[in-house]
């Protein structure tokens, strides 16, 4: 069952609510308009594309992108000198983005339940098995890279 536990299914899960709101629950309520759906797409697009570097640039130095498993090596290039999670950021960005796509007013609150789950389940644990295997080369660049952004 630790297979199901990892950010594509929260995310996934957090998808299926906001969809569902949108389509059952909207109560009348939108986001008004083109600005919404454009705002959405670049929001998708933008974590789409945070996502694929991200995972490219870990396949290059041949290491794990699965969350529970330790890396084989401190990825501080590409999109990782600049951010230390940037395939998480890139789930945010995506649930946003469809939260306006689909018109989903009332699922904003997901946003900041999903990041705190993926801070709370997955980027401290992380970040914690990353600091017992690297020590001084994860100080130097937890001081060097921020979180998020």
């Amino acid at each position: 069952m630790r297979w199901l536990d990892v950010p594509p299914v929260w995310l996934a899960g957090g998808v299926l609510i906001a969809w569902l709101q949108a389509r059952h629950f909207s109560l009348g309520l939108s986001f008004g308009g083109a600005w919404a759906e454009f705002l959405g797409g670049v929001l998708l697009g933008g974590g789409l594309l945070l996502a694929l570097l991200a995972i490219t640039e870990m396949r290059r130095q041949k290491t794990t992108v699965l969350p529970h498993q330790t890396p084989s090596r401190l990825v501080q290039s590409g999109i990782f000198s600049r951010s230390r999670n940037p395939i998480y950021l890139g789930d945010v960005l995506i649930l946003a983005g469809l939260i306006l796509w689909f018109d989903a007013v009332l699922s904003l609150p997901l946003i900041p339940v999903f990041l705190w789950l993926l801070e709370k389940r997955f980027v401290i644990p992380e970040e914690d098995r990353m600091r017992r295997t690297f020590r001084a080369d994860w100080a130097r660049y937890e001081r060097k890279v921020r979180r998020w952004i």
